[in-house]
C-alpha cells in the first residue's frame, strides 16, 4: 500500500488519476468499495499537500483567483461526500464501475483532448476571470471528486483549459490545489462519520507525501504516453475487480 501511494501521489500531481492506483489496491486486500473510496481520500490528502507545495512557484502569477476557485471546489467536495454517505451502499457499487470506465476514458483520450482544447485556446482572447461556466463546472468536479475522485485531476485541466489562458504548467498548479482542497474536505467529513480503515490510509498517506514530493519535482520530465498507459491497464484492472 506505502509503494501505491507513491504511485498515486506522484500521477496526481503530474496528471490526475491517481485513485486508479490506491483504489484498485484496497479493494485487492479485501475491502469494500465503499470502505476503499473512504480511506483512500483520507490517505491522498497529504500527498495533494505536498504537490500544491511543490508547485508554490507556478500559483504565484495566480493570485486572489485561487480563493474563489478553491470555495467551489471545496463546497463542491463537501457535497459529494454527503451524497457518498447518504445514498445507498449499493448505489456505489453501481455507479463506481462507470466512474472508473469514465476515468479510463478520459485518461486513455487526453492527448486528443488536449490537443482539441489548445486549439480552442489559441481561438480567443486571453481569459483569466472566474467566470459562472469555470465556477459551475469546477464546483461539479468538485462533487465528482468528494463522491469518488478518480481523474477529477484530468476533467479540471480540461475545463481550466478550455476557460483560461494561463500556461498549463499554472493550470496543472491549481489544478493540484483544486483537487487538495477536495480530497481534504471530503476526508474531515470521512473522519467524523464513516468507517476508515487507518492503516492503509496511513500507508498511503506516508506514500502519497513522497511521491507528491517528488512528483512535483519532476513533473515536467514525465512522459505522458507511459503515465497514460499505466493508468489505463490500472483502471481496467479494477473494473475488472468490481465487476467480478
Amino acid at each position: 500500500m506505502l509503494f501505491a501511494g507513491g504511485a498515486a501521489g506522484a500521477i496526481n500531481v503530474a496528471v490526475g488519476s491517481g485513485t486508479l492506483i490506491t483504489f484498485p489496491a484496497l479493494l485487492a486486500v479485501g475491502y469494500s468499495p465503499l470502505v476503499a473510496n473512504v480511506s483512500n481520500t483520507v490517505g491522498l490528502v497529504p500527498g495533494s499537500v505536498a504537490g500544491a507545495f511543490g508547485y508554490r512557484r507556478e500559483l504565484r502569477p495566480v493570485g486572489r483567483r485561487l480563493f474563489t476557485y478553491g470555495a467551489a471546489s471545496a463546497s463542491g467536495g463537501l457535497l459529494g461526500g454527503v451524497l457518498l454517505l447518504t445514498l445507498p451502499a449499493g448505489a456505489f457499487e453501481v455507479i463506481v464501475p462507470v466512474l472508473v470506465g469514465l476515468a479510463v476514458l478520459l485518461v486513455a483520450f487526453q492527448p486528443l483532448l488536449s490537443s482539441r482544447l489548445g486549439s480552442a485556446r489559441r481561438g480567443r482572447e486571453a481569459k483569466r476571470h472566474a467566470g459562472p461556466a469555470l465556477l459551475g463546472a469546477i464546483f461539479a468536479t468538485g462533487v465528482y471528486g468528494g463522491y469518488f475522485g478518480a481523474a477529477q485531476g484530468v476533467i479540471l485541466l480540461g475545463v481550466m483549459g478550455v476557460l483560461l489562458s494561463d500556461d498549463m504548467q499554472e493550470i496543472n498548479a491549481i489544478k493540484n490545489v483544486l483537487a487538495g482542497l477536495v480530497n481534504a474536505v471530503a476526508a474531515v467529513l470521512f473522519i467524523a462519520v464513516a468507517d476508515v480503515a487507518w492503516e492503509p490510509a496511513g500507508l498511503i498517506a506516508v506514500g502519497s507525501t513522497i511521491g507528491g514530493t517528488l512528483g512535483a519535482k519532476v513533473a515536467r520530465r514525465l512522459a505522458p504516453a507511459t503515465l497514460r498507459a499505466v493508468v489505463v491497464v490500472v483502471g481496467l484492472t479494477a473494473l475488472v475487480l468490481l465487476l467480478r
